[in-house]
């Protein structure tokens, strides 16, 4: 199954957190590009490109995904991709802004594999030049209550329905488990369904910030995305390139 589909079942509608990437993209004018860390399928790249951004380029691991941009990129939009590791990078000249949404930097699994993130987004960015990290730093407890049970993201693309349905998480002493029942209905009717699950490795905005101290980046406070019924909120931690 195309990785490029589900990414825009699962991720393609949300939207509570683009207006921060609004006004951070607009705080720097045109005075440099915009880096994008684990784009996906352009949900953030394109928009900000799309807004008139001096440049914004994504970067991804999936070849499926960054394909995905590039298809998606209209002429005459300031948008690119490539393929890369968020912890091994080096795409010089250097980046006015880098942001890391949807808790990309969760994902790693170890605190050398964020400080390796971390120098590399330093490497890349000019004295003065901003970047910031989106993170979960507590998992909301079920209501007491039971209501509802959550909706599914679907799309149907040349015939074919997908569904991404959310399952109770998975919490684990330092990590949680974010798992998604996906479902698959053939043109003809056939079901298929398989168990996604994508671990989060939980830690406080302090310890982000303790660690970019380390990377050569001070921290520049902290903002909030608001929670949505589909998503938790975030907290953004800011960070700037000392002199």
């Amino acid at each position: 199954m195309s990785e490029a589909i589900w990414h825009e079942v699962e991720c393609g509608g949300y939207t509570a957190d683009l207006p921060l990437w609004e006004e951070l993209a607009d705080s720097i004018g045109e005075e440099g590009p915009i880096m994008e860390l684990g784009c996906g399928t352009g949900r953030v790249t394109l928009h900000l490109a799309r807004r008139g951004a001096y440049l914004v380029l994504g970067l991804d691991s999936n070849p499926e995904l960054v394909a995905e941009v590039w298809d998606k990129a209209e002429a005459g939009v300031a948008a690119d991709a490539e393929i890369a590791d968020v912890r091994d990078f080096d795409f010089r000249p250097a980046f006015e802004l880098v942001i890391a949404p949807m808790q990309l930097i969760q994902l790693l699994g170890s605190r050398s594999e964020r400080l390796a993130c971390l120098a590399c987004v330093a490497a890349n960015m000019p004295p003065g030049g901003r970047a910031a990290f989106a993170i979960v730093e507590d998992v909301p407890q079920p209501p007491a209550e039971v209501g509802p049970p959550p909706l599914p993201d679907v799309r149907q693309v040349e015939g074919w329905i997908y569904s991404s349905l959310p399952l109770e998480p998975q919490i684990a002493d330092g990590s949680v488990v974010v798992r998604r029942l996906r479902q698959t209905v053939s043109p003809e009717g056939e079901l298929s369904e398989r168990l996604n699950e994508v671990e989060l490795h939980l830690f406080p905005a302090k310890v982000l910030e303790e660690e970019a101290a380390e990377a050569g980046l001070r921290a520049a406070g902290r903002r909030t995305v608001p929670a949505t019924d589909m998503h938790v909120g975030s907290t953004v931690v800011l960070l700037e390139k000392g002199p």
